[in-house]
């Protein structure tokens, strides 16, 4: 469980395709005080972390299967790609975004971006069967990220990234067309299903 706050931004180091892609990300994190097992989201991913190391920096390793290359935005990572990271909710953690589960449920693409005084309103196109959950005023993660939509219009929805958003995640580097791990709010989820058996 996550909270969608963002708490280092990674790089990937090293791709390697065995049975499943194996990346190896480097982190500003304490490897010591991370397990083998332990699970960390990366762009919103939530991954198993298989290895770790310090050697020339801190980097962790995870490995990733067909299935989730295939439904998200992982299928892009390039030697060098900046990451979202959040280490998983402990007892007793700042509740500050929402709660996040790290599996993705689709792809979104960033068809608009348009500066407001400091921050930039972007503009997401959601597939058409996750774009019933999005709500003006809800929760989504984006990357990993907790925010708040701004308003939505059929498949697409707005949010405004404020200076500090843009330059403590890795939402200063995007760009139109950019495709987007998108995992709608749980509470979403289940007050449809309720609506439709209820």
């Amino acid at each position: 469980m996550f909270t969608g706050i963002i708490t280092d931004i990674g790089k990937v180091l090293e791709l390697e395709q065995r049975g499943d892609l194996r990346a190896r990300i480097g982190t500003s994190y304490d490897v010591a005080g991370i397990d083998i097992g332990a699970s960390i989201a990366c762009n919103g991913v939530c991954l198993t972390v298989i290895a770790l190391g310090s050697t020339p920096q801190n980097w962790f390793d995870v490995e990733i299967s067909a299935e989730t290359v295939g439904a998200t935005n992982v299928g892009g990572w390039t030697i060098g790609k900046r990451l979202n990271l959040e280490r998983a909710l402990k007892v007793g953690d700042e509740l500050g975004g929402h709660i996040v589960s790290g599996h993705v449920d689709g792809v979104a693409e960033i068809v608009g971006m348009t500066d407001e005084g400091d921050s930039t309103r972007v503009t997401f196109r959601a597939p058409t069967d996750l774009a019933k959950f999005i709500a003006p005023k809800g929760s989504v993660a984006l990357d990993g990220t907790s925010l708040t939509v701004n308003e939505v219009n059929g498949q697409d929805f707005g949010i405004n990234f404020i200076p500090h958003t843009k330059s403590a995640t890795t939402w200063g580097d995007v760009g139109m067309g950019d495709q987007i791990n998108l995992e709608i709010d749980t509470m979403a989820r289940y007050v449809a299903r309720l609506r439709e058996y209820g």
